[in-house]
Formats: C-alpha cells, sequence, structure tokens
C-alpha cells in the first residue's frame, strides 16, 4: 500500500448494536475495494477483524480492529469496534480517533440499544455520522421503519441520501436521491452494480425523499437556501449541493443514511463513494492540543512536515509483550527514532513501525500525519499517552473511558496463580482502561472492578488464556463497621503467674464516640488521664495498643470500631511483674468490656447514585430504588428524553446493581456511584450479619 497524505486518508469507525452486521460490513468493504479475493465469515471465525480466539468462541467483535483500504485515490482506514456495552472501552478509544463514523443498523429490528450507545458516544466526541441501513434482504426489513425510529430516538437531522427498491427476498437493489438513478444488486455479489433507470412505480416516492433531501442541505447555506426558495434545485449546481452536504454532515446538521446489504453486497460501493465525498479528511479535521509547557491549548497541523504528535489509543496485551495502536496528528512517526512521552516526560525509544490489517503487520518506515499505525514493546507508555518531538511537551486531550460499574474480589485458585496475579492486572488494565484495581485496606482483598459482571467474567477468561493466571470472581464483603453508641467505663485486672516473674497490670477506662459526621485524622483518640503516677507513662503505648487491637477486630461483626475517644484515668502496677505485655492485655479488655456497656452499633456504607435512563422507565427505577432502603434525592430531565435520578442507597442492596438496571431499562441506563459515609444498619439485619460474622470465625478455626 502506498503512502498517503493526511487530505487522503479518512479513518473511519464502524459502529453498531451486537448482530447489526458491523463486522460483514466492513468484510465486505474491503472486498469491494480489492483488499481481499474474498469475504471471511463471523460464524466460522475467518473474518479480518475477529481473529481473537474470544472472538472465534463467542461469535462476536470483543476488540477493536484496524482494517486499512484504498479506494480510488484514498486511503480508508476502517476501524471496526464491538457491539456489546461490555467492551464500550474500544468504542470509546476508536471514537477518539477517528475522522467520521458509520452506525450500522439491522433494518428488521431499527436502533437498538448499541446504536443509542454509540450514537451518544458520537455526539460527545463531535464526530461526524453516517447512518447504514444494512440488511434489506433480511424477512421483517422495513427501511422507512427503521428510518422513522432514528428520527425519533437519535436526531431529526437523518435524511436518507438512497432508497431501497425492494425488501427482504423483493430487495433488488438501491436509487441514489442526488444521482436519480438505480443501481441493481450484481448477480456475482462482488460488490459490483447494474446501473439502470428508477422503476416507473418509484418515481413519485423518490421525488419525495429527494426534495426533502435537498432542503436538508440548502438549509446548511443562506445563499443555498435564497436560491433555492426563488429557483428551485435547478438553481443549485451538483458541486453546491455536495460543499453543503459537507458541511451539514461536519456539524451535525445532517446525518445522511445509505442502504444495502453487506451479505449480498449491496450498497457497500456506494458507501465508500460516500466516505470519500462527505467525510472530512484527516486534513480537514481540527484536532487541537494542550501545550504542558506553557499552558496554551494549540491547534495541530496535519502535516508530515510538521514537529510529531501522536496518541496512544489502544494496547494489547499477551505474555510475550505489549503492542501499542496509534494515530498521528501532526508530522511522522519514523522507525528507529526517539519520541518523548510527555506524562512521563521521558524519551521513548521506537524501534519498528508498523501498518496493522486484522492481526497482520507490515514493517513500514514510518507513519505519517493522519495515519494509524503499530509500535510494539514500548517501555513506560501506556494507554491515553502522547508521544511528541523532543523540546515541545504537547498533550492530546485524553480518551474518557467509561466508568466501572461493578466490584467484584479476586480470588486465585493456588499460590502460583496468586504470583502471577498482580502482573496479569496490571497488563490486563493496560489492555482494558475501564479496568480498574484496588486493595481492600480494612478486608485485605483484592478487588477488580470493572463494566459489568460478565465484563470481568472475560477478563477472567483471558487472564487464563494469556498469562496462564486462574481466579475466582465473587461479590466482596462489605466493609461494615461498628461504632460506640454511648459512653461507659469499666475496669480490667491482669494477673498471671507461672513461676517466676509474673505478669501483673491493672486498666481503668472509659469511652465515648466522637462526632461521626466531624473529620477526624485517626478513629481513635487516645487520652492520658492518669494523677499520681498510679501507672507509669512508658506503659502508655501499650494500652493504646491494646485498645488499637480491640477496635480492629470489632465486638459484633468482626469489622472494626471507629470514631472513639479513649481514656485511662486510673490503675495499678507491679514494681516486679507489671510488663508491656500485660498492660497491652489489659488495655484491650478494658476497652471490651467499656465498649460492650456503652454499646455497639454496626455502621454501613452508603453510597450517593447518579442514575440516567430514559424517561419512560424512571418511575420503576425510583420504585426499585426503595426496595433497596435507598432514598431519591430528586430527578431532573436532561433535554434528550432521558431522567438523571440522583439517590443514596446501602451498599449491600447495590453491588450487583449494574446487572438489575440493565434488566430494568433493557439495557439502556447507566449510572454512576460515590462513597458518601456510614450509617447505622437497620436493627432488623444486625443479626444476619453477626451470623455471617460468626459462620466465617468457626470455619476459619475448622481449616
Amino acid at each position: 500500500m502506498r503512502s498517503y497524505g493526511p487530505e487522503r486518508i479518512h479513518n473511519i469507525g464502524i459502529f453498531g448494536h451486537l448482530g447489526s452486521g458491523k463486522t460483514t460490513l466492513a468484510e465486505a468493504m474491503m472486498m469491494t475495494a480489492h483488499a481481499i479475493p474474498r469475504m471471511g465469515r463471523v460464524e466460522d471465525g475467518s473474518t479480518l477483524s475477529d481473529h481473537d480466539p474470544d472472538e472465534h468462541r463467542r461469535g462476536m467483535s470483543v476488540s477493536l480492529s484496524v482494517l486499512p483500504l484504498e479506494w480510488h485515490d484514498d486511503k480508508i482506514n476502517l476501524i471496526d469496534t464491538p457491539g456489546f456495552a461490555d467492551f464500550a472501552a474500544d468504542m470509546a478509544a476508536a471514537m477518539r480517533v477517528i475522522d467520521g463514523a458509520v452506525i450500522v443498523l439491522d433494518a428488521s429490528a431499527g436502533v437498538e440499544v448499541g446504536t443509542e450507545l454509540v450514537w451518544d458516544l458520537a455526539v460527545q466526541n463531535q464526530v461526524p455520522r453516517i447512518l447504514f441501513v444494512n440488511k434489506l434482504d433480511r424477512d421483517n426489513a422495513n427501511f422507512y421503519r427503521t428510518i422513522e425510529d432514528a428520527r425519533q430516538r437519535l436526531d431529526a437531522a437523518v435524511i436518507p441520501m438512497q432508497i431501497p427498491i425492494g425488501a427482504g427476498k423483493d430487495f433488488r437493489g438501491i436509487i441514489s436521491l442526488r444521482q436519480q438513478r438505480a443501481w441493481m444488486v450484481s448477480p456475482k455479489h462482488d460488490g459490483g452494480f447494474i446501473d439502470a433507470d428508477v422503476p416507473p412505480e418509484l418515481h413519485g416516492l423518490m421525488h419525495e425523499w429527494r426534495t426533502a433531501l435537498i432542503d436538508k442541505i440548502a438549509a446548511t447555506n443562506d445563499d443555498l437556501i435564497e436560491r433555492y426558495l426563488e429557483g428551485g434545485e435547478d438553481a443549485l449546481t451538483r458541486e453546491e449541493l455536495l460543499v453543503g452536504l459537507r458541511a451539514g454532515i461536519n456539524d451535525g446538521s445532517i446525518v445522511p443514511v445509505f442502504c444495502g446489504s453487506a451479505l449480498e453486497v449491496a450498497g457497500v460501493q456506494q458507501l465508500l463513494n460516500g466516505i470519500v465525498d462527505s467525510i472530512p479528511s484527516a486534513a480537514r479535521r481540527e484536532v487541537r492540543a494542550t501545550d504542558l509547557v506553557s499552558g496554551e491549548a494549540i491547534v495541530l497541523a496535519p502535516s508530515s512536515d510538521a514537529p510529531t504528535t501522536a496518541l496512544i489509543f489502544k494496547t494489547i496485551s499477551d505474555s510475550y509483550g505489549k503492542t501499542s495502536l496509534f494515530r498521528v496528528y501532526s508530522g511522522m512517526v519514523r522507525a528507529n527514532s526517539a519520541l518523548v512521552n510527555s506524562r512521563t516526560r521521558k524519551d521513548e525509544r521506537v524501534g519498528h513501525v508498523y501498518h496493522m490489517r486484522g492481526k497482520e503487520q507490515t514493517d513500514v518506515e514510518g507513519v505519517g500525519s493522519g495515519d494509524i499505525g503499530v509500535m510494539t514493546k514500548l517501555a513506560e507508555t501506556s494507554t491515553n499517552d502522547t508521544l511528541c518531538s523532543a523540546g515541545q511537551l504537547l498533550q492530546i486531550t485524553p480518551i474518557n473511558f467509561p466508568a466501572s460499574a461493578f466490584i467484584a474480589t479476586v480470588k486465585p485458585h493456588s499460590r502460583a496463580d496468586l504470583d502471577k496475579l498482580g502482573n496479569a492486572l496490571g497488563r490486563m488494565i493496560e489492555e482494558d482502561p475501564s479496568l480498574r484495581t484496588s486493595r481492600d485496606a480494612q478486608t485485605g482483598e483484592t478487588l477488580l472492578a470493572g463494566l459489568s459482571e460478565g465484563h470481568l467474567q472475560i477478563v477472567a477468561e483471558r487472564m487464563k488464556r494469556k498469562f496462564d493466571v486462574s481466579i475466582d470472581l465473587a461479590l466482596p464483603r462489605i466493609p461494615y463497621r461498628e461504632a460506640i453508641r454511648g459512653k461507659a467505663e469499666a475496669q480490667y485486672r491482669h494477673k498471671k503467674q507461672t513461676g517466676g516473674a509474673g505478669q501483673f497490670a491493672d486498666v481503668t477506662l472509659r469511652v465515648e464516640p466522637l462526632d461521626p459526621t466531624a473529620e477526624h485524622a485517626d478513629d481513635l483518640e487516645f487520652v492520658n488521664e492518669i494523677i499520681g503516677g498510679v501507672i507509669s507513662r512508658g506503659f502508655m503505648p501499650a494500652i493504646e495498643k491494646g485498645v488499637r487491637e480491640a477496635m480492629a477486630e470489632g465486638l459484633l461483626s468482626g469489622s472494626p470500631i471507629s470514631a472513639v475517644r479513649v481514656a485511662v484515668f486510673d490503675g495499678k502496677e507491679h514494681p516486679v511483674d507489671s510488663k508491656e505485655i500485660a498492660f497491652k492485655t489489659a488495655g484491650k479488655e478494658a476497652f471490651r468490656l467499656a465498649a460492650q456497656k456503652a454499646g455497639v452499633a454496626i455502621m454501613e456504607p452508603i453510597y450517593s447514585m447518579e442514575i440516567v435512563v430514559p424517561e419512560q422507565y424512571a418511575g420503576d427505577i425510583m420504585s426499585d430504588i426503595s426496595t433497596r432502603r435507598g432514598r431519591v434525592l430528586g430527578m431532573l430531565p436532561t433535554g434528550t428524553g432521558k431522567m438523571t435520578i440522583n439517590a443514596q442507597a446501602p451498599l449491600a442492596e447495590i453491588q450487583r446493581y449494574a446487572t438489575d438496571l440493565r434488566a430494568l431499562t433493557q439495557a439502556r441506563g447507566r449510572f454512576s456511584i460515590t462513597f458518601l459515609g456510614y450509617e447505622q444498619l437497620p436493627a432488623h439485619l444486625v443479626d444476619s450479619v453477626v451470623a455471617a460474622h460468626k459462620k466465617e470465625v468457626e470455619e476459619a478455626q475448622v481449616h
């Protein structure tokens, strides 16, 4: 493949709901452009983009794939993306580096959940959009119903560029509204077509939709609309209509619709023409970066002669190392060169540079501005890092990856798995930045957060296949706490005589709760109120240590006691037998006795929730929150047919909310949670928490 300048490069993402035919469309486009001799099939794992073993086993895309092709005098880098919400990180990565999006709709299903997800992503990233109504040869296919659905649920800017001839088994071709010609499906199904006159029975329908299209195009320019109103469509030239169309697509006021069948390779050539004609090239898409030295925003020059700036948008990790996919926004990334990582401010050695086609890599001397390439074995560079020329520290706006919504505890199968766990988790996070890992300081569990329960199960399977690390996933223990409810005093004498030197300590102390709403540097305020030296000052650290041990163990649930003030005000010591270990034991037991007298409550973590759902589900969501012992604080319309619900709920009731929300909203809802604080566990739930703790203790003693 020859080199292309940025004015001839188009980076195009292919998006859509699971099963809409994205991967088949990518295959059809590659074959039509003669990049491959024949189309592969998703069902038998022979497509270029679905090359991962997980994709073969599941029969769907699970990661993005880059497929370059040449069309006339232009280069198109297709990025085939997953359609399942669990892989939204790859959708976000692709959306950040493309110049335009082709959103695929199934003509028999219309706008589906995945369609809305990628539409919202494209709007947020201000990416020009094209719709492709696929599977017109399928039973129950209805092009016009799909158009109406898209206008209602996506945007009124949706307007067909083509209309089909027939549907289902009677699908025979498409009509170009701009050229007023029919393109009949070739019997060879090789991407070709037969040019023909428009069937007479469709003349009226064609003119109706053509008028609607020209109305949209003319409205993009004051001069065009004025001349159009005065002289009709004949007053506008074909070139003027194309300029208006490009302007409308670029600013989102026009979303053109193409149609056909990827499986029949019908309408694919016209879609490729539409991409080249209508989507801004890499040279025409303005990209901004931040100068990390001056703090100023600058516009990157899409020229291979400019200083180099490239964004790493995807990392693929395996046992052999990592592969980094990047897009060049200015300058050129050359093999055997050095660039600077603007995050670490360290030099990064660039060895070999490749162009990628599916899993195939072709060694090249360099990747120019506007193009997409691959580097391997980068030392300290990861996804979202910007690589730039020395002397110019720039940061391209990073990819906004989806927030984690489900947390599980990771349990390795064996000691060998435990030893390799940290490295394997780190490599998985490099590959999928929507993952997060942490360690719960209270329970000691290793936690892994992702987009859903299913997402984490897939991650576990990948860890086994790629790094030979076997893990089980379970819901984390709820990090309950215990709190002192009142004020009480207690005395404990520790006396031990076993022959020779004994142990003696007598401690009297008082406990009382600290204000739970106030900021405390520590959960314990320890005070020495001894008068007269009945306990030497040197024994106070031992008493405090004993108190802290008792607090860590808790009294009811095995959870730590927090926010308590302990004052030691009396006691005794022995000139020979008193030792630190004795005062530590006495302090621990005196605290336990005083806490029991004061009363102990179990406290549970409370989280604030922001839930965004379509308006029709708002009532169900609020009712569901109430059943989870939650509180709805307010509801606000977003202006896009959705509602934002703010609520608070106990963590114990929302651990599986990511899964439950999908079921409640047909996967159309999303949410985020933030830790708020602790509240007292209702009395009717205390016994079950205490019983669960006792069972854990008994099982631990057996083992």
